[in-house]
Parts: C-alpha cells; sequence; structure tokens
C-alpha cells in the first residue's frame, strides 16, 4: 500500500505529465487548469494542493523541461567521452542542445512561453542553474586539454551560453525552426572553434 507521501508524488507527476503534454501542443495560453485536471482524472482541489496556479504548474514543468534537457545531453556527451577530444565533446553538447530546439516541449514550453510566463528574470535563472554548469564544465575540461586558450572560464560560460540561448530563439521564432536549426550551427561553431589556441 503507498504511503500518503507516495500518493501525492505521483499525483504531482501525473499532473505535470498531462500539463507538459498540452503546453507542448497547445501552448500556455491555451491551457486552462480544468484541461489538466480532466485529462489527469484528478480534482482542481488535486492540482491547487500541489501549485499555487497555473503559472506556477508552467513553472514547474519548465523546470522538469530544462532537467530533462541537460541530463540527455549529458548522456550525449557521456556516450561519446572516450572517443572525442573535449572540444568535440563540447561540440556535441551545443549539438544536442539545437537539436532540442525544435522539439515541441523545448520550443513551446522553454523557448516561446516561457520568457513571457516566468519573466525574463526567472526564466534566465533556470536556465543558468542547469545549463551553465555544463557549460563551465565542458571548456575547463577542453581547457585542461589545451585545445581552448586558457582565460576565466565562468565569463566565458556565460557568454557562449548567452549565444546559445540566442540561437535556440532564432530556432524557436523562426518561421522554419529545423532550418533554423541548420543555418545556426557553422556561427556556434566558429565561436567554439575561435576559442582554439
Amino acid at each position: 500500500m503507498p504511503t500518503r507521501e507516495e500518493r501525492a508524488e505521483t499525483t504531482r507527476a501525473q499532473l505535470l505529465d498531462i500539463a507538459a503534454e498540452l503546453f507542448a501542443s497547445r501552448g500556455y495560453a491555451e491551457v486552462g487548469t480544468e484541461d489538466v485536471v480532466r485529462q489527469a482524472g484528478l480534482t482542481r482541489g488535486a492540482l491547487y494542493h500541489h501549485f499555487a496556479d497555473k503559472r506556477e504548474l508552467f513553472a514547474a514543468v519548465h523546470e522538469r523541461v530544462e532537467q530533462e534537457l541537460v541530463a540527455a545531453i549529458g548522456e550525449r556527451m557521456a556516450a561519446a567521452r572516450d572517443t572525442a577530444t573535449p572540444v568535440e565533446l563540447l561540440i556535441i553538447g551545443m549539438r544536442a542542445f539545437l537539436d532540442a530546439c525544435v522539439r515541441p516541449a523545448v520550443l513551446r514550453i522553454s523557448l516561446l512561453d516561457g520568457p513571457t510566463v516566468l519573466g525574463w528574470a526567472r526564466w534566465r535563472e533556470v536556465g543558468e542553474r542547469y545549463g551553465l554548469g555544463l557549460v563551465i564544465g565542458g571548456l575547463e575540461f577542453a581547457m585542461q586539454a589545451g585545445e581552448l586558450r586558457r582565460q576565466d572560464v565562468r565569463p566565458l560560460a556565460h557568454l557562449l551560453l548567452a549565444a546559445l540561448s540566442e540561437a535556440a530563439q532564432l530556432i524557436a521564432h523562426a518561421e522554419h525552426p529545423e532550418q533554423a536549426r541548420a543555418e545556426v550551427e557553422p556561427a556556434m561553431l566558429a565561436l567554439v572553434n575561435g576559442l582554439r589556441p
């Protein structure tokens, strides 16, 4: 028999799953809390037990999308760690991020609705919390291997993350996101290659 805490966590996860699906397919403005609870087969009370309002539900969904994105990028980099150079690993991570930008959940939730619904400062803080460490780690690894010029890694990581964020916005707001994704990659590669000794 599941404990009360386990049942509550199951309910919360169910709400997040349904909300993520609806926010990704219809967008924040077109989804009401009643849509979420109806599709989940739960009551509004169950939703409000876990989330103060629709915006906080969205914030939790956005955070989960960011966690999953960073985990997927990390997995792609880890899979190539034995055969790729440190700079190649950095580029693999960058390409994994750009590939994710055309996925509906990332495109709609993180890139289009996230800045508007959460506000720029909160949206940026979540992105930095999950992405900045990965970028710092990749840059430090490449610098230690002598593949990138040694410099203060933290400001460089912020600037590279900002460039990736802007590339993501170009993709998200393009009429043809897949085409935009292909167009931004050479510019991002040029930035990384410009850091070589």
